[in-house]
């Protein structure tokens, strides 16, 4: 596998995206690739000894083979639990897409075999006043990978955000049919029926575990790298 670079996002918020990230490192550590993660913003952090923590951002810096500071991973941590451009209003701060592209790129430049960054939500979250996560993975120019949460009215979210990706110029390299809130009695027909709208790889079938963790032996590399 040549140095790979891949945007995580998904069709809305608490549909698994760091569980599918941490996932797709621990697969590519197995097969002997280095690997490193970014996730530039982190709304619903924690106070610590250390400063503020999200568990998504350290769940990434722990599943990377490249060494990583917290700061690296995660350098906008925000404690509301709230849509970021609102928790960083409340932090006296601004989230600007150059910058969040420029520290991304620094971690790109360590040159890891498989490096994911990871958004917040889904794809057209705001930045701030004009400026959505698109903004920044357009400027990185990698492509994306969506994660679907099949669930009631998953179909529709998931159409419009492929639709949003392509608009804006970027590769929708493969999506992921996750279950992350729980199992659906039409799971496998609405799976079968965005395989068939999405246009792009499947790239894993995820089954709904209580620990979202340990899914890295559902995902068959060899189907993202043919992409």
């Amino acid at each position: 596998m040549m140095q790979r670079a891949y945007f995580i996002t998904g069709t809305d918020t608490g549909v698994g995206k760091t569980s599918v990230a941490v996932a797709l490192l621990q697969a590519a550590t197995k097969c002997g690739l280095s690997t490193a993660a970014v996730k530039p913003v982190a709304a619903g952090c924690e106070m610590t000894d250390e400063g503020l923590r999200n568990d998504d951002a350290l769940y990434l810096q722990q599943a990377c083979s490249t060494a990583l500071s917290y700061a690296q991973i995660n350098p906008f941590a925000l404690q509301p639990p709230i849509a970021p451009h609102f928790a960083a209003a409340r932090q006296g701060l601004h989230l600007d897409a150059q910058q969040l592209a420029t520290h991304c790129q620094s971690v790109l430049d360590l040159k890891a075999d498989l490096t994911l960054i990871e958004g917040a939500g889904g794809w057209r979250v705001p930045l701030n006043e004009s400026e959505s996560f698109a903004d920044m993975a357009k400027l990185l120019a990698v492509p994306v990978i969506l994660v679907v949460d099949i669930k009631l009215g998953c179909l529709n979210h998931a159409l419009l955000s492929a639709e949003g990706i392509r608009a804006d110029g970027l590769l929708l390299a493969g999506w992921v049919a996750n279950q992350a809130s729980g199992v659906n009695e039409c799971h496998a027909e609405m799976v079968a029926d965005l395989q068939g709208r999405l246009a792009c790889p499947l790239l894993a079938d995820l089954p709904h575990r209580l620990n979202q963790n340990e899914l890295a032996a559902d995902f068959d590399l060899s189907v993202l790298q043919a992409t």
